[in-house]
């Protein structure tokens, strides 16, 4: 490759952030003529200057690597296979975090929405599913947003979609990735589940719950053990050095009552 596709990638990912080259050279402390030559190639940059203009694009690892790569330079951010045996070292910290999470449900999931780990309570939950939507990689986003797969057991369905959906497009806002968009235009096919009339229940009946309710978005999750209510939160590493533990997210549910968290308790203690 040529500084030619660094420039072109360098303006992608500029106009990815909406910048102007007055923005972005004012960010990095340069000059919009410099800057100008480095995108139209007439200007070679050096390795230090393609990280400095990447930290101020927030250009995900993996692409700091590719711009590196596309002006000639070796990648310097690390890549490790997370079911690979260099992956061992993210795989125990993964697994601890999961494990100690128990005996609420948490998993891990990568860049593309692929669970890659889970502790032992998420397939309590998954249950009697089409085996068609557990077969490895897990999507989570196909299987929450499915006719077919979980989304006939959210009971609020359309607020979890909307919710999900709004995440997934601040994401590929931030990576721009294509496999992202495909997977939001394929969702945003989806028809809704058979039946589901999604009334959506309260909360709980106790005084957290009630704190929580219209602070954030819920799921409500019909399962064998009844309606549970849950808060999600996500987790991602930081300052990570490594391509794989900086795309990783860990997603836990916490219980929103009191009724779901005695049922996962009592779920737990069949394992």
């Amino acid at each position: 490759m040529t500084h030619d596709a660094f420039g072109n990638s360098l303006k992608a990912w500029r106009k990815q952030r909406r910048l102007s080259q007055l923005d972005l050279a004012g960010d990095a402390d340069i000059s919009t003529r410099h800057l100008s030559f480095l995108e139209t190639g007439r200007s070679k940059p050096s390795r230090d200057m393609i990280l400095h203009l990447a930290d101020c694009l927030d250009v995900p690892l993996r692409e700091r690597n590719r711009l590196l790569v596309s002006a000639g330079f070796a990648p310097i951010y690390a890549e490790h296979d997370f079911d690979g045996d260099a992956g061992t070292a993210i795989r125990d910290a993964v697994d601890r975090i999961l494990c100690a999470h128990e005996p609420y449900p948490a998993l891990a999931m990568d860049r593309h929405w692929n669970m890659v780990a889970a502790n032992r309570i998420v397939p309590l939950l998954l249950s009697g599913l089409d085996p068609e939507f557990l077969r490895p990689p897990v999507n989570l986003l196909r299987l929450s947003l499915h006719p077919d797969g979980l989304a006939s057991r959210v009971v609020n369905f359309a607020q979890w979609r909307t919710h999900l959906l709004d995440r997934l497009r601040r994401q590929i806002d931030v990576t721009g990735d294509p496999e992202l968009i495909g997977l939001h235009d394929e969702a945003g096919r989806y028809a809704m589940p058979v039946d589901h009339d999604n009334m959506e229940e309260p909360v709980g009946d106790d005084a957290g719950a009630d704190a929580i309710k219209g602070l954030i978005v819920p799921l409500i999750l019909k399962t064998d053990a009844g309606v549970l209510h849950f808060v999600s939160t996500t987790t991602v590493f930081g300052t990570p050095v490594e391509v794989t533990l900086s795309e990783l997210a860990i997603e836990t549910l916490l219980p929103a009552d009191d009724v779901t968290s005695n049922a996962l308790k009592q779920l737990s203690s069949t394992l």
